[in-house]
């Protein structure tokens, strides 16, 4: 359940050497879900992340996190937030289980129970007694989780956290965040670069490009804003006589199957595929240009305009 915001931002700037950063950054997030803050590399999305867990000082503007300041009250963030980085940050020549010993000491929320829960909850229980050092990428990646999540924090940051994984990996840590989120009611802020990776897990999009946040907004929310027309694919045995258009609607052939359709709307769809089932088959049919790729593309070209 989304409930009040957990974080904001208003107005946000940092400069590093007199280079600009991040420039006039507002955006708030909603408690209890997953966020993507996504962007290109150099876009200053880990900066973002490093402002708000205090770990540097903004330029100017507000911020708020779980209502701390991260300026004043960094520590304070810290403790209820965790916070998984692109490298690992594990003891290679430990077990899985001394890790994750030795980091609930560090966060002073040592529980063997906990321990053993997040393990059974990443699929690591049965290795719990190897060293690190031994894992794949995947299960160092499982280990860190767990690691984020030992003192029960309300706020998960996590920059880049499917890189190095093969696809298998990717879709284990997207399971497990969807998993984290709706059992611990953890929200969750992912930074990436790549987009077609989330676009089923988040609930609202913010893309970062030059330090500036050029879009915000659910899937819902950018698709009526952006969608101008609409993509079809469809497999079909359907050979229409008008080389041009069917039913009214332009189509280009893509395979001696697959004819794809231009369409003002969405609501359209409907009565084409009627028209289309009327003569022929339909074995399936897809929207092409509301991917999240596609999506950030069209923002980000109306943005240079």
């Amino acid at each position: 359940m989304v409930g009040l915001d957990i974080v904001e931002a208003l107005g946000v700037e940092k400069e590093f050497a007199g280079r600009q950063i991040l420039r006039d950054v507002s955006f708030t997030i909603r408690e209890g879900s997953i966020n993507g803050l996504l962007g290109p590399n150099g876009a200053g999305k880990t900066t973002m992340i490093r402002l708000l867990n205090g770990v540097i000082d903004a330029t100017s503007g507000k911020m708020k996190v779980m209502d701390y300041d991260p300026k004043t009250h960094g520590d304070e963030i810290r403790k209820r937030a965790g916070i998984v980085t692109e490298s690992a940050a594990l003891y290679h020549d430990m077990s899985a289980w001394d890790n994750l010993v030795f980091f609930s000491r560090v966060y002073n929320a040592y529980d063997p129970k906990r321990i053993r829960q997040l393990l059974q909850q990443f699929e690591m229980l049965d290795k719990k007694d190897q060293l690190v050092g031994t894992f794949s990428t995947g299960m160092k990646k499982r280990i860190t989780l767990a690691k984020a999540l030992l003192h029960k924090p309300r706020l998960l940051f996590l920059d880049e956290p499917t890189n190095g994984l093969d696809p298998e990996g990717i879709n284990d840590v997207i399971h497990y965040l969807k998993q984290v989120n709706e059992e611990e009611k953890v929200t969750i802020v992912i930074c990436s670069h790549v987009l077609h990776q989330l676009e089923t897990i988040c609930d609202s999009f913010l893309f970062l490009n030059g330090g500036h946040i050029i879009e915000k907004g659910t899937r819902s929310e950018l698709e009526d804003k952006y969608l101008s027309e609409i993509k079809l694919m469809v497999e079909t045995g359907l050979q229409p006589a008008d080389s041009r258009n069917f039913l009214g609607y332009p189509y280009i052939r893509v395979s001696p199957t697959q004819l794809e359709f231009t369409l003002a709307a969405k609501e359209e769809i409907t009565r084409l595929l009627q028209g289309i089932l009327n003569e022929s088959w339909v074995h399936s049919c897809e929207i092409t240009n509301r991917s999240l790729e596609a999506l950030y593309f069209k923002i980000r070209g109306e943005s240079h305009e």
